[in-house]
Formats: structure tokens, sequence, C-alpha cells
């Protein structure tokens, strides 16, 4: 993730300390095994809606066999143990699992920090306020556009609707939520709508995230924005970002799943001649870019364990025969090895590049998927050879 709002504008988050605190003399580096990742768990595959860009590519209402109860809470049991500092349940829809707010509450009890990703339409104020008991960090609700382009990319109609009805639940009982947007060339026109709600709806966060060539999202590769519209995307957003914060409006807006967005901030602050901008590269490098099987991780409905929720072709092991934390600590991984050395094994014009240490090498899922190289270039890079240094 790169924060716009940190970054660009000095706003401290609630999460600054996982993506930007300097590790002490002999701490957890960025690839090193001190450093616990962030669990994404997709607690189910049962969905309510038919997302064409769905990663997961879930396609049964019902779902498929997941990990049981017990299951669930001897993986909890064991993060906790670990030491993983996020939770975030995801799915499939996760509220579609019966158990997922007792599994939740027993999470946060044991001293996790419990979020969400949801589609938002299950949510009314009873779900709301049962978020705000259990203590619930943060309720991330997908809007990809606005109402007749959201429901599009849902497959169902009223899902906007739904979704917009979730965020005001949260809002109303005082639960920290914010909207997740996924940039194509299908929605990018919704993007000045988009911010226009944010506001009008006082939403405090928002994750804009570039489109990744995995489940579903294979199939709408050519909906990928081109260089240029990437870069227009981002000027976009950093300078709404900006705006709303000149009048006064704290919002944390991020981009994600492409690192390529933060070398471009500090050439921008550069040619603004912004002067924290060797400042913001320091953090840069601190956060150090892709985190995909170092500080992030999977763990999906039936137990297999992924390097991240995107990367689903690389099983790691199953949580039913082995506990998490030793799959993630396994020292005979080959893979794990490799992406917490990323720079050893990157492509040659990523290894080229005078911002590796920013970025790691992009987004391995899409490398792959576009190129069938595991550590195939990842063409959403969109900074030139002169921007990069070669």
């Amino acid at each position: 993730m790169v924060s716009i709002s940190k970054l660009y504008l000095g706003r401290a988050e609630a999460s600054d300390h996982l993506r930007y605190k300097r590790r002490a003399a002999g701490g957890a580096a960025h690839g090193s095994l001190a450093r616990k990742p962030v669990v994404v768990w997709n607690i189910t595959s049962a969905c309510n809606l038919k997302c064409v860009h769905c990663y997961a590519e879930v396609r049964d209402a019902a779902g498929a066999q997941a990990l049981s109860h017990a299951e669930g809470r001897a993986l909890i049991d064991d993060l906790a143990a670990f030491g993983v500092p996020v939770l975030l349940l995801s799915g499939g829809e996760p509220l579609a699992r019966p158990d997922v707010l007792e599994l939740a509450a027993y999470a946060a009890g044991k001293g996790m920090r419990v979020t969400f990703s949801t589609n938002g339409t299950m949510i009314d104020r009873a779900w709301a306020a049962r978020f705000k008991q259990i203590g619930v960090g943060y309720v991330g609700i997908s809007l990809d556009g606005l109402r007749e382009t959201n429901d599009r990319f849902r497959g169902v109609p009223g899902a906007f609707d739904r979704a917009l009805d979730g965020i005001r639940a949260c809002r109303a009982e005082g639960v920290k939520v914010g909207l997740r947007y996924t940039l194509t060339r299908a929605n990018l026109e919704d993007l000045p709508g988009v911010f226009d709600l944010i506001e009008q709806e006082d939403i405090p966060r928002a994750c804009f995230y570039h489109l990744v060539y995995t489940g579903r999202g294979k199939d709408i590769t050519e909906q990928d924005l081109t260089h240029d519209d990437t870069r227009r995307a981002l000027d976009l957003i950093i300078d709404r970002t900006a705006a709303m914060h000149r009048q006064g409006a704290t919002r944390e807006i991020l981009t994600v799943d492409n690192h390529a967005d933060g070398p471009y901030l500090y050439l921008r602050m550069l040619r603004e001649r912004n002067p924290d901008a060797e400042k913001v590269l320091d953090l840069l490098r601190i956060n150090g870019g892709n985190s995909t099987g170092a500080g992030i991780g999977c763990v999906s409905w039936d137990g297999t364990v992924y390097p991240d929720q995107f990367w689903r072709t690389h099983p790691l092991g199953n949580v039913t025969t082995r506990p998490f934390s030793v799959i993630w600590t396994d020292p005979a991984d080959t893979l794990l090895a490799q992406l917490r050395d990323k720079k050893s094994h990157v492509p040659p014009r990523c290894a080229a590049c005078r911002f590796l240490d920013v970025c790691g090498g992009n987004f391995r899922a899409r490398g792959e998927a576009a190129t069938g190289d595991l550590w195939g270039f990842d063409p959403a890079c969109y900074l030139t050879d002169e921007e990069i240094g070669i």
C-alpha cells in the first residue's frame, strides 16, 4: 500500500507502524522472518455477488467446504501465538459465513487487530453494532464505481445502494469504514464522482486498487489501465486528496497493488520542489514495496496457505496438517526464501531500476500472469526508463 495522505500530506495514520516504522538495530528487516505478516483469511468461498474481477474466482453462492469452527479457532490460536498483528477476514463474502462474528470476536480477544473486506451489501445497523461490540478495527467495503458501473461490475442490481447503506450503518455505529475501488478502463470515468461520494458521505478512508490478473481478473486483462491512464488516475487521486486536506478533511487515501506508485509520487514531489520529497523516499525505502510472502500472507477457506491472497498458483501447505507458523517459517521452502530475497531474483529491468529498494520488483502475481514466469516483469509498471535511471 502507498499512503497518499501520509506521504504527500504528512498525515499520521493508525497503520503507519506497519508500513513506515524504521526497524531498530537488529530488528525485523523487510523480508526477515522476524517481521510477522498481516494475514488475509478467506474465511468462506460463499458470496452473494458475481464480481467480474474476483481474485478468488468464487462461483458457488453456498460456498465450498471451509475450515470448521474448531479448525478456525485453532488457526487463530496459532496466528496469535506467532505474533500476527492483523487478521483480515475476506471471502467470498465473509459475512455469508454464519459463525464469522464468533471467530472475529475470538481473534480480537487474542489481541489481534481484526478487519473485514466485504462487499457491504449485508451490513445493517445490527451487523455494525456487533462490529463495534467486538472491537473490529476496520471494515473495507467495495464500490467499483457509481451506481450503474458498480452494479455491472458486481453482477447484481442494487449492489451499490446496499453497499452504501452498509457504509452508512458503520458510520452511524462509530465503526471505522472505508471504500475499496479497483481501477479499470470500465470505471475510470467514475473516479471523480467516487471522490465526490467520499466527501458527501464523509467516508474516512479509501483504497484504490490496481487490477491484478488473477481469478476472474485474468478474464478482463484488456480492461487494465494504460500507462498514461494510470498516471492520470494517480494525479487525480493525489490532487483530490490534497484538496480535501486543504478543506480540513483528514481522510486516509491509499493506492494498492502497484508499487510503482511510490516512485511516481516521489518524482512528482521533486517536480513540485516539495521539501519533504527526500523524507518520503526514505519512508518508501523503509516500507520496501512488495511484501508478498513476507509482510503479508493468505489462508484460503480450505486451509491452504498462499504467499498472498492474489497469488494462488503456489500453495505453500495447509493449516489442517501443519500450523501456519510452521509453514511460514519453513527453511526448506524455496519460494518463500526467494520472496524474502527478491533483489536476487527480479527481472533485469527491475534489477537495474534505481527504485528497486522502494518497489521490490512490483507484483509477482501480475508478473507471472502476464509472462508465465514466476519472476516475469510486471507490465503494470508505468515508469519510463529515464525515470528509473536506465
